[in-house]
């Protein structure tokens, strides 16, 4: 694979510094074949569904012809071979710079469901679920967090496992479960009740006592069809236990690959948001003129656009440490505090260039608002992300 080097015709005018450069030419293509995807296919499907609050069922076909799913996983999907974290991460932030919502249901089932199965399973097991994940044949969904736990479900997850012979016996309830209602493939975290270390299970949604209710009346991030999902007595064989899961400890190499995918979702909803508004204010025209030619306008672009470029260099980085096997969970935590803080800036600022129409969802802009609110908090809040900072840093632990 050859790396371009020349400027890019179709370069986002939010790439100043000509990130996508670093990308080699065939992931370049993958990538453009997302951004048509995003851009022709998915882009006028969002306001409608996003203000009825309803999942368009139709995504999931479009997305398992796009072929795009299961490419960092090697030996799975479309592309053999695993791509770059670079071109994940790009990926990622391209789909967000759409819609929050569509990335998430993607993120959820190509990162947080098929990594659980990638690296927490076994071969036999890789072997029996990502195939069809890759083709979107079969959808995941990832349920850790629970109605009464969030930030502290390290320590105090409630759902707990009971094994009998070959069988576990799940009970308990999670909450904020993307794609819950729909997955066929639902990992769940729990307990065990004999040695308390967490474990995680491959739920499939016919289980008896496997229940998911859609959550209604969302702020954010309302294309994504997040569930509560409550277990009773569900049994479980032991062949669907994820077998190189033995603690939270291993639980916690899950969520820092996956955290850093948040921080590139945080930038694409910051790339998005500004894009949005530098073109109105390009066309907007008060006292005779565009609003883009004033200077407190102005200012408002280039702080946007110094946070994007800072958080996007800060991500390439992240990703050549990935790619190396050497980044640590206080790097990824960095980028998803620091990431998600300047995205609360940014949509903040493009929302104010818009005026009394930043609060219409014709213009698209009160989408990324709210949307951005949900980054900022799950994948670990910006406090709890800080706490994880401090202590490498300083070598003293503030958690109570």
């Amino acid at each position: 694979m050859t790396t371009t080097h020349e400027p890019l015709q179709d370069q986002l005018v939010a790439d100043f510094y000509a990130y996508e450069t670093l990308l080699s030419d065939d992931e370049r293509k993958l990538l453009l074949r997302a951004r048509d995807l995003m851009r022709d296919q998915v882009k006028p499907l969002v306001n409608e569904n996003w203000a009825k609050g309803e999942f368009p069922t139709e995504l999931i076909g479009l997305f398992r012809e796009s072929g795009l799913a299961g490419l960092p996983y090697e030996g799975y999907g479309e592309h053999r071979p695993a791509v770059s974290n670079l071109l994940s991460g790009t990926m990622a932030m391209e789909m967000a710079r759409t819609d929050a919502s569509v990335s998430t249901f993607f993120g959820v089932h190509n990162g947080l469901a098929m990594y659980s199965i990638y690296s927490g399973g076994d071969q036999e097991q890789r072997d029996r679920w990502l195939p069809a994940m890759a083709a979107m044949d079969r959808i995941g969904a990832f349920a850790m967090t629970e109605p009464l736990g969030g930030s502290d479900v390290a320590g105090g997850m409630r759902t707990t496992a009971r094994r009998e012979g070959d069988t576990w016996v799940l009970n308990g309830a999670k909450k904020w479960i993307g794609n819950a209602t729909f997955a066929d493939y639902v990992v769940v975290w729990a307990r065990d009740e004999d040695d308390n270390h967490v474990k995680g299970f491959v739920v499939e949604k016919d289980m008896p006592g496997f229940d998911p209710k859609k959550i209604e009346n969302k702020l954010a991030f309302r294309i994504v069809e997040n569930g509560e999902i409550t277990l009773t007595d569900v049994r479980v064989p032991e062949a669907n236990r994820l077998q190189n899961i033995d603690s939270f400890r291993d639980v916690a190499e899950i969520l820092r690959a996956t955290r850093a995918g948040v921080a590139w979702q945080a930038l694409g909803v910051m790339v998005g948001a500004y894009e949005l508004a530098l073109d109105y204010a390009r066309e907007r025209k008060q006292f005779g003129r565009p609003i883009g030619g004033f200077q407190l306008v102005q200012d408002l672009l280039v702080k946007s656009l110094g946070n994007i470029t800072a958080s996007w260099g800060m991500l390439v980085q992240l990703a050549r440490l990935q790619d190396a096997g050497i980044f640590r969970d206080e790097q990824s935590s960095l980028a998803k505090a620091f990431v998600t803080s300047r995205m609360r800036e940014v949509v903040g600022w493009s929302r104010e260039i818009f005026g009394g129409n930043g609060i219409l969802l014709d213009h698209d802009i009160p989408r990324f608002f709210a949307d951005a609110e949900a980054i900022y908090s799950f994948e670990g809040t910006r406090e709890m992300n800080t706490l994880i900072v401090g202590k490498s840093i300083t070598g003293q632990s503030a958690f109570v």
